[in-house]
């Protein structure tokens, strides 16, 4: 090798005669103060010495930081029994859960289904303006049932955040799907007005393209999958959707107001048997603000799971 040392900028090689045969080809690894050499043997066996001349070389030296003996290494092999006779031991005390694959199973075809659903919305509302020409205004009425579908199954993430079988915190998921629900079944299902607005088609085609990347993800993660390009289209084409939906929400509450002013739809008149008047109209009002609340929640929600799962990784201190 060529290099620095005693005799200046030389070549310097060595030979060793090893006690028995070794792989021929020695992994080698350049330092700024050093070369390292690993010689694999070709048997794994326990050598009387390194070399066959049974005086050891002038130039050799043994590194007892790395020294193994047979002694150590049963010490070694016993040690490691050991943990894996206590890991099997604590294993066995924990309770297994019989329905674990049923669990996983349920989870599966839930987020299986809701990816279809969504992707048939998406695919339809896509080739029906691109494709036919079709206008936004008749969006509703082509969608709405697949909506409707979608969006009640949706409550059953909250069941599972309830009962524990995802780990996903309860309120975001409650927002998120009270929020379009309300949208969908009081403002646009009530009214008749409301369901031929060119909004509607922003609404649904910025909730489906949302949903189109994080059913897969989850249905993968329920079998230990994980495709990076799909996690990082998971916890990056919310950025601009979400606010994007939001704000197609707000649109929608806010033209929907006027109309349930005129038709006093869901307002509370007098007289009524709590002697009061509520105005549904006011109520919006008030949604409109706790819309971008919520949006704000869930938006740090989102941006902190990015962050943990896109995020560089931290190192573990030794």
């Amino acid at each position: 090798a060529q290099g620095h040392g005693a005799k200046g900028d030389n070549i310097y090689e060595f030979e060793i005669e090893f006690l028995e045969p070794v792989e021929p080809k020695p992994v080698c690894r350049v330092t700024q103060r050093q070369l390292n050499i690993t010689v694999q043997k070709k048997e794994s066996n326990w050598w009387e010495r390194l070399t066959k001349q049974e005086k050891r070389p002038l130039f050799l030296a043994p590194d007892f930081d790395r020294w193994l003996d047979e002694s150590d290494a049963e010490m070694e092999l016993k040690e490691k029994e050991e943990e894996k006779i206590n890991k099997m031991k604590i294993e066995s005390r924990v309770p297994k859960d019989p329905f674990k694959h049923l669990k996983k199973g349920y989870l599966i075809m839930y987020n299986l289904v809701q990816f279809l659903g969504f992707s048939w919305i998406f695919v339809n509302m896509t080739v029906r303006l691109f494709i036919l020409g079709k206008s936004f205004y008749d969006t509703f009425h082509t969608i709405s049932d697949m909506m409707y579908f979608c969006q009640t199954l949706a409550l059953m993430e909250i069941m599972n955040s309830l009962i524990g079988l995802v780990r996903s915190p309860l309120i975001p998921s409650v927002v998120q799907i009270f929020g379009r629900n309300f949208v969908l079944f009081v403002i646009l299902g009530s009214l008749e007005e409301m369901q031929s607005k060119p909004v509607v088609f922003f609404i649904f085609y910025f909730w489906s393209i949302t949903e189109l990347f994080r059913y897969p993800y989850y249905m993968l993660s329920c079998i230990g999958i994980e495709w990076k390009p799909l996690t990082w289209l998971r916890y990056t084409v919310w950025i601009p959707l979400y606010p994007l939906g939001g704000l197609s929400e707000a649109v929608c509450i806010v033209q929907s107001i006027p109309i349930f002013s005129e038709t006093g739809k869901f307002s509370l008149g007098l007289p009524n048997p709590l002697n009061v008047t509520i105005q549904f109209p006011f109520v919006l009002q008030i949604y409109l603000i706790a819309l971008f609340l919520g949006i704000f929640v869930n938006f740090r929600h989102l941006y902190k799971q990015r962050k943990q799962h896109l995020g560089p990784k931290k190192r573990k201190m030794k």
